[in-house]
């Protein structure tokens, strides 16, 4: 049983990765909006970085988480749209049809989407070093970054395969995705919590799950290898994938029952 979930879970990522390719304007436009999100973030809001609260960082060092989770946000939501393709086209009911398994059918895409994104991720990191981008903790430093940055697609990507086989609609599991968008700026996305000002935006900022992820990836880039600051966007990711994974494993369940 684990060698045919192994098995099938590799033929059905490679298969959701080639339709990928097939189709790259699936997720270029993605990229370019990540890109050109670092490039004005850091074009205009670069002079903050000479407030005393950021102590000389480097701005680009502490924008480019954001530009990152955006990515992880538009790539995740492509496990939502293969899902909902194959159930219009019918290649989902004949997929159920068959010794595969159930399981694999709903990791494929998931997995394929995290790869997409971990070459996202990489493209948006190389031109903030064309930029002028400045990593502490080196080479590790940027390799930590990138695994939470695909535990945090992977926490994405869960939620929106969840939506799409509760669904079946494009629609609707584009716009279950595009919800999240919000969680970026509800956070500590331009300044560091304490220049908050407005005090419902604080607690926003505290309950906000994409606060720690921002705060990890930051510590890693700027502040070096402090264990606490680090393991707080790991937990996060821990608690959201836990959820949203466990939400489309019952979606699958249902949408088997249904086919």
């Amino acid at each position: 049983m684990g060698n045919n979930l192994w098995k099938d879970t590799w033929l059905m990522t490679v298969r959701n990765i080639k339709t990928t390719l097939r189709n790259p304007f699936s997720f270029i436009p993605n990229l370019i909006i990540s890109a050109f999100f670092l490039l004005v973030y850091e074009g205009g809001l670069s002079g903050i970085s000479q407030l005393p609260t950021f102590e000389g960082a480097n701005y680009l060092a502490f924008i480019l988480p954001v530009s990152i989770v955006s990515a992880a946000i538009g790539g995740a939501g492509g496990a939502g749209q293969s899902i909902v393709k194959d159930i219009e086209n019918g290649f989902f009911s004949r997929l159920l049809l068959t010794p595969a398994s159930r399981l694999a059918i709903v990791l494929g895409p998931i997995i394929a989407g995290m790869l997409q994104l971990v070459v996202q991720t990489l493209l948006i990191i190389g031109i903030a070093f064309l930029l002028g981008l400045e990593v502490v903790t080196g080479f590790g430093g940027i390799l930590f970054v990138l695994l939470i940055a695909v535990g945090w697609g992977l926490a994405f990507a869960g939620y929106s395969a969840g939506v799409a086989l509760r669904t079946g609609n494009a629609q609707a599991a584009q716009a279950g995705t595009f919800i999240f968008f919000p969680l970026i700026f509800l956070s500590t996305t331009f300044v560091p919590y304490e220049l908050i000002e407005a005090q419902w935006l604080k607690i926003a900022a505290t309950i906000n799950p994409t606060t720690y992820i921002f705060e990890s990836m930051r510590t890693a880039l700027i502040d070096g290898w402090v264990f606490w600051d680090l393991m707080q966007g790991v937990f996060a990711i821990i608690i959201v994938c836990t959820i949203t994974i466990t939400f489309a494993a019952i979606s699958a369940k249902k949408a088997v029952s249904r086919g």
